[in-house]
């Protein structure tokens, strides 16, 4: 499977959360499932991620918010499911 990785640059590691206006504006432009990356903080996150499914998100990154114990990564994968 393909797929894009969406990174918005400005948000990585600051923990201000996914840029999902411009995630979603991506995946309804291309027709392979896009990638959110760059922010991500909390488990609402995973959420936005997951509401975002219908629009061709297909998933997220989580990085510094597990090493830094913002988001459970069991409690990542509850909510992701």
């Amino acid at each position: 499977m393909c797929a894009i990785i969406y990174t918005d640059i400005d948000r990585d590691g600051t923990g201000k959360g996914i840029n999902m206006e411009a995630t979603i504006e991506l995946a309804d432009a291309v027709t392979i499932p896009v990638i959110a990356s760059g922010g991500a903080h909390s488990l609402d996150d995973i959420r936005a991620v997951k509401a975002a499914e219908p629009y061709g998100v297909s998933g997220m990154i989580i990085g510094k918010a597990f090493y830094e114990g913002t988001i459970d990564p069991l409690e990542a994968l509850k909510t992701a499911i």
